[in-house]
């Protein structure tokens, strides 16, 4: 069931993802070749805690993972999608591409955001993935409004990404946030136009489109992360985006 959530709550969750986007601006920046993404996990934790949030990801168990996620920030490298565990032995490299996703309880409140960088030199094509996966969720953005549908984000995404060259992987999406780190309901990044729920004033839903070069195919690991089927390179970005009665509210985006 949908939760909604008060123009206060609202007001809150926006005060919130303003701390989480610099948390992970800063996080961003400090993502260099040589540097080991155990550090970045740390340097999240440390800003989170400093700003009085909790980084909500620690001991999170997913209901579909074996095992509790150990670490405050998920990082994904290459053909990793979603839900790298960050290890102390995983040392960043020239030419990766880097999915850094970060959540945060903040005044028992909930949000999510996610971006894609380039260790440079990084192929062309890789550098185009990440910035059509950006796009597609900006174009998601533009369709978020009462009134409007699950269909029509899924659709906006999907046919901007195709439109391309590129995949969405299917297997995957976004969710409800707010009161928890996953609510429902289950957002996905493809879709047809006027299909599935209708968007209310109140809801919060953190968008995320995954996409990859050539196939949607995935598979999961035991630790809970996806991968890639074919190896191939993956990009991810997400916000978290309030529904009012006047458009949308993103609550993660910078000051």
């Amino acid at each position: 069931m949908t939760r909604l959530k008060s123009v206060s709550e609202i007001k809150q969750l926006r005060e919130g993802g303003e701390i989480l986007s610099q948390v992970l601006k800063t996080v961003s920046e400090a993502a260099r070749p040589g540097v080991s993404v155990a550090d970045l996990d740390q340097l999240a934790h440390q800003l989170i805690s400093k700003q009085g949030g909790r980084p909500s990801f620690l001991n999170f168990k997913p209901d579909f993972s074996e095992e509790i996620f150990p670490a405050s920030l998920c990082v994904s490298i290459n053909d990793v999608i979603v839900h790298g565990v960050p290890m102390a032995q995983m040392i960043l490299q020239k030419g990766d591409v880097v999915s850094l996703d970060v959540g945060m309880e903040y005044k028992k409140l909930y949000t999510d955001m996610a971006v894609t960088i380039a260790l440079d030199p990084v192929k062309p094509v890789y550098k185009k993935l990440i910035q059509v996966t950006k796009d597609s969720l900006q174009k998601a953005i533009e369709v978020v409004r009462s009134g409007n549908t699950l269909g029509d984000i899924g659709y906006a995404i999907q046919s901007y990404v195709e439109s391309n060259g590129f995949v969405v992987i299917q297997n995957l999406g976004g969710h409800g946030v707010g009161y928890a780190v996953h609510e429902d309901p289950f957002v996905f990044n493809f879709g047809q136009p006027g299909q599935g729920l209708k968007l209310r004033p109140g809801m919060v839903i953190a968008i995320e489109p995954m996409v990859t070069l050539k196939s949607k195919d995935i598979k999961e690991h035991k630790d809970g992360s996806f991968s890639t089927e074919d190896g191939e390179v993956s990009a991810h970005f997400e916000h978290t985006i309030a529904i009012t009665q006047r458009g949308n509210v993103v609550i993660t985006a910078p000051r």
